[in-house]
C-alpha cells in the first residue's frame, strides 16, 4: 500500500502569484463541474468553510474528469448529451485514454502540480488534505472495470465493484471533513456506496442505454425481471429487436417489488452511515447531513414516480435542494439512532 501524502505547503504561496492564479482558476473550473454535474455535493460543499469547499469540488471533479472518459468516450464535439457509448470493439481505445488519464494525475501528484489548472487544483487538495494515494488506484481499477464487466452477478460482486468506485469517494472526502474520530472511516465508506446505490437506481434507463446494468442479476432472478432483452446493443452487440428498446421498458409489479427491495437495502446503508455525522465537526456534519438528506430524497422520489426509472430521470428540484440546505444549516444534521454496521447478509 502506498504511504499516505503529508500536507505541504505550497511552492509558491496563495498570493498574486502566477501559481495561485492558476490555482484559482482550476478551482472555479472545479466548482463549475460541481455545479453542473453534481449539485447535490455542491449544496452540501456549501455549508463548508471556503478553504475546505473548494476541495470537495476537486475531488468530485477528478472522479467526474475520469467518469465521462468511460461514459462518453467515442465522440469529441462540444455537445456532450448527444453522445453515445462507443462499440465493444472499441474499447481499448477508451482503455488508453483512461490510463493516460490516470497517469497524467499520477505524475502531476508527484510533481506537486500541473500546467493543466483543474489538474493543479486537483493535485493541491489531495496533497495539503493528505489524501493517500491508494485510493486513487483503487478508483481508477473500479472506472477500468466499467469496459469490460456489465452485469453483477450477486451483490458481493456489485460491492467488489463500489469499492473503488463509492467507498474509496467517502475515504477520499474524509481528510477534506476532519473527522474528530477515526471510527467515522466506516460510516464514510457506507455513505459512500449510499450515494451510488441511489444513482445506480435512479439511472437504471441510462445505464441500459450504455449497456449496463447494476441491479445484480441474482436479485432480478429473484422477483422474475429479465432487462436483458432491453440493454442496448443486445447480445454480442446487435440491435434489441422492435418492442425491445427504450420504447418497450415497462414498470411491471415484479419490476416494483425488485426496486422496493433495493431502496430497503439503499436505506440499511443511510441509517449506518447517519452513525458518522456525530463524528464529525459542526460544519462538516451539517455539509454532509445536507447531502445525505438530498440523496435519500431521489428514493422518496422514485417510489412517488411507481418506481419509473426507464424515462425521464428522477430528480429533486434546485429549490428543494436550496430549502433543505438553508434547513441544514439553521437546525444542523438529521439526528438518527446509532446502528450497528450492516453485513452483506442482513442486505441481502
Amino acid at each position: 500500500m502506498t504511504a499516505p501524502a503529508r500536507p505541504v505547503r505550497l511552492a509558491t504561496a496563495v498570493d498574486g502569484s502566477v501559481e495561485a492564479a492558476k490555482l484559482e482558476r482550476g478551482y472555479a473550473e472545479c466548482a463549475r463541474l460541481t455545479w453542473r454535474h453534481g449539485t447535490t455535493y455542491y449544496w452540501g460543499a456549501a455549508l463548508l468553510p471556503k478553504e475546505r469547499r473548494r476541495h470537495v469540488f476537486a475531488v468530485y471533479a477528478l472522479c467526474r474528469l475520469a467518469d465521462d472518459i468511460v461514459d462518453l468516450p467515442q465522440e469529441e464535439g462540444p455537445d456532450p448529451e448527444s453522445r453515445r457509448p462507443e462499440p465493444a470493439q472499441d474499447h481499448p481505445r477508451t482503455a488508453a485514454r483512461l490510463e493516460a488519464f490516470a497517469q497524467g494525475f499520477r505524475d502531476a501528484l508527484a510533481a506537486g502540480s500541473s500546467e493543466d489548472p483543474v489538474m493543479a487544483a486537483i493535485v493541491h487538495s489531495v496533497r495539503v488534505c493528505a489524501v493517500d494515494p491508494e485510493c486513487f488506484d483503487r478508483f481508477f481499477a473500479a472506472m477500468a472495470m466499467d469496459l469490460t464487466t456489465t452485469t453483477y452477478e450477486t451483490w458481493e460482486d456489485l460491492l467488489g465493484y463500489m469499492e473503488g468506485s463509492a467507498a474509496v469517494i467517502g475515504e477520499m472526502m474524509l481528510p477534506v471533513l476532519q473527522p474528530t474520530s477515526p471510527a467515522a472511516k466506516e460510516p464514510a465508506r457506507a455513505l459512500g456506496f449510499a450515494f451510488q446505490l441511489t444513482n445506480f437506481l435512479r439511472d437504471v434507463g441510462e445505464d441500459l442505454d450504455r449497456g449496463r446494468v447494476y441491479v445484480p442479476q441474482e436479485d432480478l432472478r429473484r422477483f422474475g425481471v429479465d432487462l436483458s432483452p432491453f440493454v442496448a446493443g443486445g447480445p454480442g452487440g446487435v440491435v434489441p429487436p422492435a418492442g425491445h428498446g427504450p420504447e418497450g421498458r415497462k414498470v411491471t409489479p415484479e419490476w416494483r417489488a425488485c426496486l422496493s427491495f433495493e431502496i430497503a437495502r439503499n436505506r440499511e446503508l443511510y441509517t449506518y452511515a447517519d452513525t458518522g455525522i456525530a463524528m464529525l465537526p459542526p460544519r462538516s456534519a451539517r455539509c454532509v447531513g445536507a447531502a445525505r438528506v438530498l440523496y435519500a430524497r431521489i428514493l422518496e422520489r422514485i417510489e412517488r414516480a411507481g418506481y419509473d426509472v426507464f424515462g425521464e430521470r428522477v430528480r429533486v428540484p434546485t429549490w428543494r435542494k436550496a430549502l433543505t440546505t438553508g434547513r441544514v444549516l439553521v437546525a444542523g444534521p438529521p439526528r438518527s439512532l446509532s446502528h450497528p454496521s450492516p453485513t452483506t447478509k442482513e442486505l441481502a
